[in-house]
């Protein structure tokens, strides 16, 4: 297979199931040949990333993403891509195993943020491990936007929504997201950043209008992906 790239996924499986089907949805396509070419390695075994970034005595989930990216180099993808946005904390570490490149979902969607021209402040919602880690901090400090952390009382209910709704039970709390965005409003946010897969997943489920400027990073990397791939394909 040529002009392909590999999607490194699996945390968690359901949300890289959701990037993968958006991914197929959103290819033009008029016949079998008009998708993409792609492998996806689906490792659902990856230690918690979350929970490494907050306690060190935890499982390591780097040597296994190491292990992962030099398989891909086995395989020779075009690029690959990476569905997890806490796991990008460990992406210098990850692009060090390669030269082939691992497209950078935070960057990708506060450069979208940027390219809308968003004056107002941007509520992160995210694991964690994102916040602890500043995967995105440092992406919207870069590109000088004005944003909000979560306080623990709202983070709680993101957590809630991530772990015991979407990845414990695959319960898809509408209510609950909605209740969080109404937060972020109160709080004189013009806009929310999805910075976790799982509420990406969350978010695919909308089915209503609604007042809430939703910069999802997920579904903004599968449009860099189709991008890049297409263009491949077109040389």
């Amino acid at each position: 297979m040529r002009d392909f790239f590999t999607i490194l996924g699996g945390m968690g499986t359901m949300a890289t199931e959701s990037f993968v089907r958006q991914l197929n949805k959103r290819t033009p396509t008029h016949a079998d040949q008009d998708y993409l070419n792609y492998i996806l390695y689906n490792h659902a075994t990856i230690p918690d990333r979350t929970a490494y970034i907050l306690d060190r005595s935890k499982p390591n989930p780097i040597p296994l993403l190491q292990e992962d990216i030099r398989q891909q180099n086995i395989l020779q993808p075009s690029f690959i891509v990476l569905t997890c946005n806490t796991a990008h904390y460990f992406f210098d570490d990850l692009q060090k195993e390669t030269k082939i490149p691992i497209l950078h979902m935070p960057k990708e969607a506060v450069k979208q943020i940027r390219r809308e021209q968003i004056t107002g402040k941007v509520a992160f919602l995210g694991t964690e491990g994102s916040v602890k880690a500043g995967v995105y901090e440092n992406e919207l400090k870069e590109q000088g936007i004005d944003y909000l952390i979560p306080s623990q009382e709202l983070q709680a209910k993101i957590n809630h929504l991530i772990y015991q709704d979407v990845k414990e039970n695959d319960y898809i709390n509408l209510e609950l997201f909605f209740e969080i965005l109404a937060d972020t409003k109160k709080l004189g946010c013009e806009a929310v950043i999805l910075g976790c897969t799982e509420l990406s997943l969350v978010a695919e489920y909308i089915d209503c209008e609604h007042e809430y400027k939703i910069f999802d990073a997920q579904s903004i990397l599968v449009d860099r992906t189709i991008d890049r791939a297409l263009s491949l394909r077109n040389k």
